[in-house]
This record gives structure tokens, sequence and C-alpha cells, in this order.
């Protein structure tokens, strides 16, 4: 009996080490499932590709993302930026292409980095690979938002916001394509 004890305990160790993997592999069995939002803009595409983390009744902001310290805007791998539009970011020229954005929390203005690094973890941020970092707006949500979104909202006929939501924190920049 007992030599058959250590077979079985080593399938069942290997079958949960495959299960494991490839779980990890299908980004939509990570506790930071991915998501995306879309936006046209005079016919041009943008697009951001992020994962979303949820609260699970932890303190977010101030707490488990300090205030002042960059912030990968999302779980995972880095959070992907692609405009087919030249933008006006709140005053700042953003040439069509990829990047990926990162933010810095605060008790106030939050900051938006755009970065020209494309393809990292979410964590491997260079600072020398800023385009630029624009100021946010900020309010405070009635109602608290359990899992982390960024979504566009459109804002008259020529532009739009750029929107995070956590917690019961929203924050967002505003946009215009640039002519």
């Amino acid at each position: 009996m007992r030599r058959y004890l250590l077979p079985t305990f080593l399938l069942a160790a290997l079958t949960s080490a495959v299960l494991f993997t490839v779980a990890q592999r299908d980004p939509s069995k990570r506790p930071s499932p991915p998501g995306s939002a879309e936006f046209t803009l005079h016919g041009k595409k943008l697009a951001v590709e992020y994962s979303r983390p949820s609260m699970r009744g932890r303190k977010i902001f101030g707490d488990l993302l300090p205030y002042g310290q960059v912030w990968r805007t999302g779980a995972n791998e880095a959070t992907a930026f692609t405009t087919q539009a030249t933008l006006d970011l709140a005053g700042v020229t953003v040439p069509a292409g990829k990047y990926t954005l990162y933010s810095i929390p605060s008790e106030s203005t939050w900051k938006l980095i755009i970065s020209k690094q494309t393809g990292q973890w979410g964590t491997d941020y260079d600072a020398k690979q800023d385009l630029a970092r624009v100021d946010m707006q900020k309010e405070t949500l009635a109602q608290p938002v359990e899992q982390f979104t960024i979504s566009f909202e459109p804002r008259g006929n020529d532009g739009g916001a750029l929107k995070l939501a956590w917690e019961k924190t929203a924050v967002w920049v505003e946009f215009r394509e640039k002519k």
C-alpha cells in the first residue's frame, strides 16, 4: 500500500502544477483579469489594455498604493495605450503611436505618466522614457468601485476624457485631436 502512495502523491503534485501553469497562461483566470477600453475620435481609434485588480476589502489609495509613488495603473503587465490620432492631452502633444500608462496617486491632484517604453512588465518603470506627465482631475465617488476600471467618456464633439476609477476615487484627463 505504501509504495502506491508516493506515485499517487507525485501524480497529484504534477497535475496541480500543470493546472496552475495553464491558469497563469490564461489571463482571464488571474485574480486581476484583463480589461480594455476603446474610443473613436474622428474615425481614429484610441485603446487601452490593462489588468483589473479588485479591492477585496482592502484600503487601496494611501495604503496598498502609497501616495506619491509611481503606480503601474492596473496589475500584471504594464497598461498599454494606443492612439491612431495625435492628441492634445491636457496641453501636451501625444503623437499617434503606442505607449504605456503609469500614474502617481496623491490625496489631491494625480499625475498621469505617458511612457514611450512598451511591452514591459508593469513594475518595470523607467522615468527616462517619459513622454509626458500631466495633471488629472480628481473626485470622490459616493459608491465604491470594487474592480479597477479604465474608461473613455465623450466630451463634446471634439474629444473626450480618459478616466480611472477604483475604491472611492475617480480621476480623469481630457483630450482632443491635435490638428
